[in-house]
């Protein structure tokens, strides 16, 4: 009788050992039960059969006691709430957390060291020079006559005063726009946009014009045969520009819109 026992209660133990967490507990009083009543079955028997029965239960109790305590402990464990702290620690999300570019300045006006042209022809090297010398890069006008091919002719393109402005500053952040035609809106923008990205970099733009143009205080400037300015600050988010102009030295600089400047471009370029 008594290996019946054990073999039972072994069976038992085994079945437990694959139940969930929740029965553990359950199948461990059933366990307990099956032990008193084998024991209380056995006590019609010998004597020494009811206590080698006894001295079983005795023997296989504790163990049932362990299994399921570690089948509670796992329970508490599976089941064990997240904490506060743990909780509230979502991950970033980095397209939120990014930082936005900061917006640039509604207004800005790059200091010059300005100067008048000093020869008829000379306003591309005047002009460049305003650009460069707002970049705290210094040059004479006689300087860039030789690398921007300037003669009685004057300076043939944009790509001139393109090119020697990125040969006098670091990383060649200049880059040419040329116009075809009366520019579109989608033109105005982007000149609207080079201005401030150019200025706010601390730089001058340098820019090729033809015809005339009036300026914000009413002021005319007339240029048929063609003129290089340099833009050396904006306001109104860009939509009026500051102009260094080498060509009288009694108005050295004026406000004129962006529109107006576009306009005064036409199938011309600048450098930006």
């Amino acid at each position: 009788m008594e290996e019946h026992v054990k073999h039972t209660l072994k069976r038992q133990l085994r079945r437990l050992a694959g139940e969930r967490s929740y029965q553990l507990l359950a199948g461990s009083a059933a366990a307990l039960v099956l032990v008193s009543g084998a024991t209380t079955l056995l006590a019609d028997e010998a004597p020494a059969r009811q206590q080698t029965s006894a001295a079983v239960a005795a023997e296989l109790a504790p163990r049932l006691d362990e299994v399921a305590s570690r089948g509670q402990d796992r329970a508490t464990t599976h089941h064990r709430p997240s904490s506060p702290s743990s909780a509230g620690k979502a991950k970033a999300d980095p397209d939120v957390t990014r930082k936005a570019a900061p917006k640039p300045p509604s207004t800005k006006v790059l200091r010059i060291d300005y100067q008048a042209q000093n020869t008829f022809y000379n306003c591309g090297p005047a002009a460049v020079r305003h650009a460069l010398s707002a970049a705290g890069v210094e040059r004479s006008q006689d300087e860039l006559v030789g690398p921007l091919g300037t003669t009685e002719m004057g300076t043939n393109s944009a790509r001139d005063t393109t090119r020697v402005l990125n040969q006098s500053v670091k990383g060649d952040p200049y880059r040419t726009r040329m116009f075809d035609g009366t520019p579109s809106s989608a033109q105005i923008d982007r000149l609207q946009a080079d201005v401030i990205e150019t200025i706010n970099d601390g730089r001058g733009v340098v820019a090729n014009v033809a015809g005339s143009a009036t300026d914000t205080a009413g002021g005319w400037h007339s240029f048929p045969g063609g003129h290089y300015i340099a833009v050396v600050g904006y306001k109104n988010d860009g939509r009026t520009v500051r102009i260094a102009d080498s060509a009288d030295p009694n108005v050295p600089t004026y406000w004129i819109s962006t529109i107006d400047l576009a306009n005064w471009i036409a199938t011309r370029g600048y450098s930006a």
